[in-house]
């Protein structure tokens, strides 16, 4: 009788974890869907928040960037706003998203003090919180592709931002399949982040107002601060 009760409670406790999985996900689908929208449709916001994706040494970035800040840029030239919080991973003096990124802005005629780099959105839920408590944003426009731009506006809406999403998708992309099953699992992680855990973001620090000048989020250029100065100043 025993041996019999465990593939039973095994196979209740997958299909439990399934249920939940795919029950999460259904929910920030369905409550995220309303506010994706189009460039032409998006309301004017107090920035465009761009979220990072793979850059690489020669200071290009991956077509998946490119396209997200290809569309942040259409958005500042229909006049939806004339910010940008570019966020990503700058964990590492050798990896840098937001550098790269506003640099990018930068080459196509976006002045400096419109750029807000947030050094340390490391993750889409930790993007979304530093752009409320340190960069004090209200609404925001988040751009990304739509698989995982879902996510993140439902985060953001859960943590009290007024947000809208573009989505990025101008072409086809290399793995995208593992994208999205990845995505299925961040989905869920993210919702018990938002109504369960709560946890802060690996860094937090001083505000940096978005209604500011973005170089104060600019590093130092002496190059031996690497890492430290750039948590220190956000």
């Amino acid at each position: 009788m025993k041996q019999m009760r465990r593939p039973i409670t095994l196979i209740l406790v997958v299909t439990i974890s399934l249920l939940c999985l795919f029950g999460m996900n259904a929910i920030v689908k369905t409550a995220a869907s309303p506010y994706i929208l189009s460039v032409e449709d998006a309301p004017q916001a107090d920035a465009i928040l761009v979220l990072g994706a793979r850059v690489y040494a020669d200071g290009s970035v991956s077509k998946i960037l490119n396209d997200r800040l290809e569309v942040a840029l259409e958005l500042n030239r229909a006049s939806k706003s004339d910010k940008f919080i570019v966020s990503g991973d700058h964990g590492q003096i050798d990896y840098d998203e937001v550098n790269t990124m506003r640099r990018f802005l930068q080459e196509r005629n976006v002045e400096p003090q419109h750029i807000f780099m947030d050094h340390a959105g490391f993750s889409t839920y930790e993007s979304m919180y530093r752009a409320r408590d340190i960069f004090q944003a209200q609404k925001v426009l988040i751009v990304t592709q739509e698989y995982h731009l879902l996510r993140a506006v439902y985060t953001a809406r859960q943590l009290g931002l007024d947000a809208y999403g573009v989505a990025s998708d101008k072409q086809l992309y290399q793995g995208m399949p593992r994208y999205e099953l990845r995505e299925l699992l961040a989905r869920a992680k993210d919702f018990i982040f938002v109504h369960l855990l709560k946890p802060e973001p690996t860094y937090l620090g001083e505000p940096i107002p978005v209604s500011g000048d973005g170089r104060a989020t600019f590093d130092r250029l002496d190059p031996y601060y690497g890492l430290r100065c750039v948590i220190d100043r956000t």
